[in-house]
């Protein structure tokens, strides 16, 4: 076995002293204040009007001038400046450190039975010591919100770790992972967008009686604070946070796992986007990922952190009718996009009978990941977006969601000498070590192992964090590289394969396992298969996947009946 090595050269920088010596909470409150009039963020009214006839669908309100952004607002549109904002977090985490010691709130509300000891008590993690803790979970049981917002960086600023919790997700998928994180309170929200389409959410006390967790309703109305903040920043404590948050992976059909991220994960991610491809605070930033996928991290970040306005558009309207995005993307004008290939393809007929000259001016930089990025769809794409920077991420969530890019920019000289069916996944960003472990010392192909900054701390289950290897890579120089550039001492293996081109770059081959992706979702083939094996009238199963010609993903199910039964 050999090591296909192919690190950056940013690799070598180390990230600045304030960078690496602060922390999320503190970071928004010093980006906030310099801009404090200024619009943080826009709760669109409504995506677009309900459809008459197919996707096409036309915006009919009234553009309303603001001296407080350059974003378009409309009649009907919630906005939420950055001052206000800071108000809503110094409030919310002002309740959420008194009831996590011990107090009562009025919005409150709490099991008959008294609760499990949450995740009071140390994670049992080897590496554990006396420099790190172990923080409290507190989940998030809301859309995205300014209200999601507020909480993450609320109970960041509590030195705790945020867990989101979707609330499209099935009630026992919600209650699995409440049980297996150990959840020390749940807060919710009467969303500022309204009851429409969110009424589980209003009518949040299931939680409280099935999965006997306190759970704390809170609204922006109630931003009110007894007095100063006495709270340290966690980047001043003396103990570093083991994780940040926990996010749990797709497990579409299978047990989901707890992703242990860090803050300096998440930090490292934003600041080497920010190098490359900065935001100036004047841009447009859209909020349209599920919290269910770690994407939705660095969208509401980015702009928090650069003091740029995000808009979110309300998610019910997105999932009824998905091809209002593109009228989002026009009236508000947004100028960054990150979207799964996939989707971006099902938006291409409407794009393009448009022929929109405000997308192409407006849309300064499209992210695609979560997918394989097919030449053909990226043809497409720069056809009709001629000006907007295209770039191709890859990564998972155990990796703070990316770990190499591949600008769109450099594809024309590569193709002169090489013959590619899908965009390559690049080179790693700073701070990242991306091998290949091959079989033979000719070979340029192998599986992916990742280490540095990126790379969470492990798995999280009833209080146990596992790390993601028991042992690195048998080879001399990927030990080196980790302990010796970033003090690393684990790897994690992807399971993914990939090709190392001439130049250096990395192009994604598939896995060795059953294992697929759709819109950006895992799907492990075996497990739905024994699932259907399950039922009582099903003898096997076989399920395979397959594209059509629009590289659509597709999944076929054949299964055998058992005799005697009928179906």
């Amino acid at each position: 076995m050999r090591s296909c090595s192919g690190s950056s050269k940013s690799q070598e920088k180390q990230l600045q002293h304030h960078h690496t010596h602060c922390c999320l909470s503190h970071l928004f409150l010093q980006s906030a204040a310099e801009n404090p009039s200024k619009v943080a963020v826009i709760h669109a009214a409504r995506s677009s009007s309900a459809p008459s006839s197919g996707p096409q669908i036309q915006i009919s309100r009234e553009l309303i001038t603001s001296t407080t952004t350059t974003t378009p607002i409309y009649e009907g549109d919630h906005c939420f400046t950055f001052a206000s904002m800071l108000i809503s977090v110094d409030s919310l985490s002002s309740r959420l450190r008194s009831i996590l010691d011990g107090a009562d709130d009025p919005h409150l509300s709490k099991p008959q039975s008294p609760p499990g000891k949450g995740n009071d008590n140390p994670s049992k993690n080897q590496a554990e010591a006396a420099s790190a803790y172990s923080p409290k979970i507190v989940g998030i049981y809301m859309p995205p919100s300014v209200e999601y917002i507020i909480s993450v960086f609320s109970i960041l600023r509590c030195g705790e770790a945020f867990l989101p919790i979707d609330p499209s997700w099935p009630r026992d998928r919600v209650l699995s992972i409440v049980a297996s994180a150990n959840v020390a309170l749940i807060v919710t929200s009467r969303s500022s967008f309204g009851k429409g389409g969110n009424k589980d959410i209003n009518e949040a006390d299931w939680l409280v009686e099935r999965g006997g967790c306190r759970v704390l309703c809170f609204s922006m109305e109630d931003s009110e604070c007894s007095g100063p903040l006495e709270l340290a920043w966690p980047c001043e404590n003396e103990k570093e946070r083991l994780f940040c948050y926990l996010m749990y992976t797709s497990g579409s059909t299978g047990k989901p796992k707890g992703v242990c991220g860090t803050e300096q994960g998440l930090l490292n991610r934003f600041w080497w986007m920010q190098e490359l491809y900065p935001l100036h605070g004047e841009e447009a930033i859209l909020f349209k990922t599920s919290i269910s996928f770690i994407d939705h991290l660095q969208e509401f970040l980015s702009a928090m952190l650069t003091t740029c306005t995000l808009v979110i558009p309300p998610f019910h309207e997105l999932k009824e009718y998905p091809f209002s995005l593109v009228n989002v993307l026009q009236a508000y004008s947004i100028n960054r996009l990150t979207i799964v290939p996939s989707l971006m393809r099902a938006f291409l007929p409407v794009l393009q009978r448009q022929h929109s000259m405000q997308l192409q001016t407006s849309l300064k930089l499209l992210v695609l990941s979560g997918e394989v990025f097919s030449i053909s769809l990226w043809d497409a794409l720069s056809t009709l977006l001629p000006g907007t920077t295209i770039l191709n991420l890859y990564g998972t969530t155990e990796v703070s969601g990316d770990c190499t890019y591949f600008d769109c920019k450099r594809l024309p000289a590569i193709l002169e000498t090489e013959a590619l069916t899908s965009i390559p996944i690049g080179l790693p960003i700073s701070n990242c070590d991306v091998e290949l472990i091959c079989e033979s010392d000719t070979s340029n192909e192998g599986e992916i192992y990742v280490s540095g900054l990126c790379v969470s701390n492990g798995y999280y289950s009833e209080s146990i964090v596992t790390s993601f290897v028991s042992a690195k890579p048998h080879v001399d120089n990927i030990c080196n590289s980790a302990a010796d550039n970033w003090g690393c001492q684990a790897y994690y293996r992807t399971g993914d394969f990939a090709r190392r081109l001439q130049n250096g770059d990395l192009v994604f081959l598939g896995r060795t396992d059953r294992t697929v992706k759709s819109n950006g979702q895992r799907i492990v083939l075996e497990e739905i298969e024994n699932t259907l094996r399950g039922h009582p009238d099903v003898a096997d199963a076989a399920v395979i996947s397959r594209e059509d010609p629009g590289e659509l993903l597709f999944l076929r199910c054949n299964f055998v009946v058992q005799r005697e039964r009928k179906i």
